[in-house]
């Protein structure tokens, strides 16, 4: 088995690292600094969008953050991080949700796009505040999205929510503080961030 994940410490690799430590399987990193090697012609015969994370899989690329977090669950059913295929309708839902709608929204907050009620058709998310409410409305009071289970999607939309509250885009709320405290205490999100902190002095963007 082969399992390769090209990154960098200061993306949204952040993102599959966590994911590929909740699996268990082993794998090699190889980290991109932003600028020549990010852009470089053999990078992009992994991911012609050169842009991180990607994996590749016994030989199959995957890319995207969403797309590479629902590959890892079902790769490593043995991790438990996908729930049965008959209950899988709010778990593509609402992965794709943080995917589209909300990542679109909150980019455009982030760089002061300012989207016209007649415009808010024409985007996938309609509105910010729209989209905000839909995201925080899957934070739960006790347990995990799908309920009493973690799994891929707390990874992927609870990544999110702790960028968003980190950035000031979501409020830090008792209840997103105490399910943020739930997720991001599992050991493979602390051996994660330990990883890829230490990886930021010579890979990232002021390396």
């Amino acid at each position: 088995m082969s399992l390769v994940f090209y990154t960098n410490p200061m993306s949204r690799g952040r993102i599959i690292r966590w994911m590929l430590e909740e699996t268990g399987a082993p794998y090699e990193t190889r980290f991109l600094r932003y600028g020549d090697e990010m852009n470089s012609a053999a990078y992009a015969a992994v991911n012609p969008m050169q842009k991180v994370p990607a994996i590749v899989h016994n030989g199959q690329v995957v890319t995207e953050c969403g797309a590479i977090c629902l590959y890892l669950a079902d790769a490593f059913p043995e991790a438990g991080l996908a729930p049965p295929l008959a209950g899988r309708a709010g778990y593509y839902r609402w992965m794709m949700f943080a995917a589209g709608p909300w990542e679109q929204a909150n980019v455009n907050a982030a760089l002061g796009v300012q989207v016209t009620p007649e415009q808010s058709r024409m985007v996938g998310y309609g509105t910010f505040e729209r989209a905000l409410d839909v995201l925080l409305s899957l934070v739960p009071e006790t347990g995990y999205m799908l309920g009493g289970k973690f799994s891929a999607l707390d990874v992927y939309a609870g990544s999110h929510i702790g960028w968003a509250t980190q950035f000031g885009s979501i409020p830090a709320t008792p209840r997103i503080a105490a399910y943020l405290d739930r997720i991001q205490s599992r050991p493979a999100a602390r051996r994660a961030a330990e990883l890829d902190d230490a990886a930021i002095p010579e890979y990232g963007p002021a390396a």
